[in-house]
C-alpha cells in the first residue's frame, strides 16, 4: 500500500506506541485520526506535535469502553477525511501483578472490555469503510502474554486475565482476516517488552527489583528493551510492504519467548 493520501485511525494514540505510529504515518503523507481517552497530561504535547500537519491530523477523545461511542468515532473520521484505509487497533489494559495485585471481578471485567471487546467493536464499525478502500489494512497490537502467561520473569508483568485477552486477540485476527478478505488485510503484531509497554518507561517497571528487571533482559535474546521505533518499523512493513500477508502474527519480542534456556554444546558423539 502506498501510504501517502491514505487515512489511518490509530487507537490509543495520545502517547507511546500509538502516538509514534500515528506521527510516522503523518510524516509519510497519510491523514491520521489520533484517538485517546485518558492520559490527559499528554494531550498538549500531542497537539503541539501534530500542529505542523494542519488539517491532515485529527485528535479525538472517545471512551472505547462505551461501545455506543465507537460508531460516532468512525463517523467523525469519515466526516473529516471521507474514508478509512488503515485501522491500528492499539488499545489494552495491561494489569501488572506487581502494580494491581490479585484480580478483583471489576479488574477482570475491565481487562476484557479494554484489551478484547473494544478492539472487536472498533473493527466492526470500521469494516465497511475499510472494504470500500479496496486495500484496507488492520493491525491488532497484542502481547506475548498470550503465549507465556504469568510465568518466569514475566510473572510480575503479565496477569492471566491480560494473557487470556491477548490470546483472544490472535483468534480475532484470524477470524477477521477471513471476514475482510480480499479487500481488507488483517494482521497482528505481538509485542514483548517495549519501553512504553511492559518496559522501562512504564509505572510498573520501577516496582520491580533490580534483579527482577535484569532477569527480564537476560531472558530477551537481543538483551535490550524494544523501542517505539522498532514497533513503528514493523507497522510500516505490514502496511506498506506485505501485500500477501493476512491473518498473520508478527512476534516482535527481541526473542523473549525463545529465551531462558541456553542451547547445549554439541556433543562429540560415538561414531
Amino acid at each position: 500500500m502506498e501510504i501517502k493520501g491514505r487515512v489511518a485511525l490509530v487507537l490509543g494514540a495520545i502517547k507511546g506506541i500509538g502516538k509514534g505510529i500515528g506521527m510516522e504515518l503523518l510524516r509519510l503523507g497519510a491523514r491520521v485520526a489520533f484517538n485517546y481517552f485518558d492520559w490527559e497530561e499528554s494531550l498538549a504535547a500531542l497537539k503541539d506535535d501534530v500542529a505542523p500537519f494542519g488539517s491532515n491530523a485529527l485528535v479525538v477523545r472517545t471512551d472505547l469502553l462505551d461501545t455506543r461511542c465507537i460508531q460516532a468515532l468512525i463517523q467523525q473520521v469519515m466526516d473529516r477525511f471521507g474514508r478509512i484505509d488503515i485501522l491500528i487497533n492499539n488499545i489494552e489494559r495491561g494489569g501488572w501483578p506487581v502494580v494491581h495485585g490479585p484480580y478483583t471481578p471489576e479488574q477482570w471485567d475491565l481487562e476484557m472490555a479494554t484489551t478484547l471487546r473494544a478492539k472487536m467493536w472498533a473493527f466492526n464499525a470500521a469494516l465497511p469503510h475499510l472494504r470500500s478502500s479496496q486495500d484496507g489494512v488492520v493491525i491488532n497490537l497484542s502481547s506475548i502474554a498470550g503465549i507465556v502467561g504469568r510465568t518466569g520473569p514475566a510473572a510480575y508483568v503479565f496477569n492471566e486475565g491480560y494473557a487470556a485477552a491477548s490470546r483472544g486477540v490472535s483468534l480475532l485476527t484470524e477470524t477477521w482476516a477471513r471476514i475482510g478478505a480480499p479487500q481488507v488485510r488483517v494482521n497482528e503484531i505481538m509485542l514483548g517488552m517495549v519501553e512504553t509497554r511492559h518496559g522501562d518507561k512504564t509505572r510498573g517497571w520501577g516496582l520491580l527489583t533490580a534483579r527482577q528487571r535484569q532477569a527480564i533482559l537476560e531472558h530477551t535474546l537481543v538483551g535490550r528493551m524494544g523501542e517505539i521505533e522498532d514497533v513503528v518499523k514493523a507497522v510500516l512493513f505490514v502496511v506498506r510492504d506485505a501485500p500477501f500477508m493476512t491473518g498473520g502474527i508478527l512476534r516482535l519480542d527481541g526473542g523473549y519467548v525463545l529465551g531462558g534456556e541456553a542451547v547445549a554444546p554439541m556433543p562429540d558423539g560415538i561414531l
